[in-house]
């Protein structure tokens, strides 16, 4: 326990970015797991907790908890430390973080709603939504393109600023043609030309009992700040008349447990507008993707042929592109991810109809490597990643920012599948020396 709490001290005392003078601490981390031996300093791994359970099992039932393990936002799940019967104290997590200009207003509307406090994703999911109402506001109409082509318009600047805490009185600024600029829970939500977010923040994490503590949380730009995109040149807004939202987030799945709060959270938006004296009505209809591509594929329909022109989801990348290639895409209809993050979702030939308000994967396996390097001290590692979009892309991208721009040497990726028995071949695949 003395290694974590050394870990942790390194963490509080010095930042992400920019971080300096760590040679001088060579030794206080730990230096590099495996207590000399022959595998890799130290191990990333990519997946979610449904399979993070045997996987972890398997890991230190064979390694114990010498070596540093990196994980990204999948992994973070309170109870994993729990199921798997290890404190985990070996662990560091990165996840994109609540670090917007209205993220203590959010803070606050969560807490007064459901009496407890956001999950991870949940003020990402509250933006999503909050944005889709608004864009749905300024066009005037439950149309997919009228609903894109006003997206940037109440996302980036200029206008009236509206947070969390102002949203009612920003809906129906937007809906009478108002120029709004979403100020919210997660970042500034500006989107760039991808419809991705231009900056985020990351949180660095541990598990801490039975939660998980953020140990800081630093703000990053991605790599065209400045970028915009296509958006309408006048905002026809209306009055007296519904703006329908759907939500498609897992219930169940392997994501089950983070989709609660973002559920939570996805309804808010609608609740404020309700419950207000305006002459608008917000319609909401959730679906479960049950964190399965198939089950998405149907779920997004399902919306699709209720009418929603604008969707909050899917979570997971694996659900996010197969629903964004078969169905928001050819049926022109606004799909807005508050957790999927593959660089895939960026590529995608979608016409701007996709946006995203957690950043794509590109910037955090650019923070993941630099934690690796800086903070753990790591010059050789290893990953597993789940064998899917989100996995493979996270793994690749973090691993070739720490060979070309940390110096750092990657003995293996390796690709581990769902709902196995045991990982424990893979598991000693990537720990074994080259």
């Amino acid at each position: 326990m003395a290694r974590k709490l050394q870990r942790r001290e390194v963490l509080k005392t010095t930042g992400i970015a920019g971080t300096v003078g760590l040679t001088g601490l060579a030794g206080c981390i730990g230096g590099g797991g495996n207590g000399g031996g022959s595998g890799p300093d130290m191990l990333t791994v990519v997946g979610y907790p449904e399979d993070g359970i045997q996987l972890f099992r398997d890991f230190y039932g064979n390694y114990g908890d010498d070596t540093d393990i990196l994980i990204p936002d999948g992994l973070r799940d309170p109870d994993l430390p729990g199921q798997v019967g290890d404190d985990m104290s070996n662990v560091t997590g990165t996840a994109p973080a609540a670090g917007g200009p209205a993220q203590q207003a959010y803070n606050d509307l969560y807490q007064d709603e459901y009496g407890e406090s956001p999950g991870v994703f949940s003020s990402q999911s509250y933006d999503s939504v909050a944005i889709g109402i608004l864009a749905n506001a300024a066009a005037g109409e439950n149309s997919g393109t009228a609903v894109k082509d006003q997206m940037r318009n109440v996302a980036n600047p200029d206008g009236m600023e509206v947070t969390p805490e102002n949203f009612v009185e920003g809906v129906e600024a937007a809906a009478n043609g108002e120029n709004v600029n979403y100020q919210g829970a997660s970042s500034a939500v500006n989107f760039d030309q991808n419809g991705d977010p231009a900056s985020a923040a990351y949180a660095v994490w541990e598990f801490d009992g039975d939660s998980t503590s953020t140990v800081r949380t630093e703000n990053f730009e991605g790599e065209n700040p400045e970028g915009a995109g296509p958006s309408a040149d006048s905002i026809p807004g209306g009055m007296g008349r519904e703006i329908m939202v759907g939500i498609l987030l897992p219930e169940t799945g392997a994501l089950a447990s983070t989709g609660e709060s973002m559920i939570n959270a996805a309804q808010l938006p609608a609740i404020q507008v309700n419950n207000a004296d305006v002459d608008l009505t917000v319609t909401t209809q959730l679906e479960d993707t049950e964190t399965n591509s198939q089950s998405g594929v149907s779920a997004a329909n399902t919306l699709v042929n209720a009418g929603f022109p604008f969707i909050c989801g899917s979570a997971s990348s694996g659900v996010n592109v197969p629903v964004c290639q078969e169905v928001l895409i050819p049926n022109e209809i606004v799909g807005c991810s508050p957790s999927s993050t593959a660089l895939s979702v960026t590529n995608l030939d979608d016409n701007d109809y996709i946006f995203r308000t957690a950043p794509s994967d590109r910037l955090q396996g650019r923070v993941m490597a630099q934690i690796a390097s800086e903070t753990l001290e790591a010059e050789s590692c290893s990953t597993l990643y789940i064998n899917n979009d989100y996995g493979q892309q996270l793994s690749e991208r973090f691993s070739s920012v720490f060979e070309d721009q940390f110096d750092g040497e990657v003995w293996r990726q390796v690709a581990f599948n769902q709902g196995e028995s045991s990982y424990s071949s893979v598991v000693n695949e990537a720990m074994s020396s080259q």
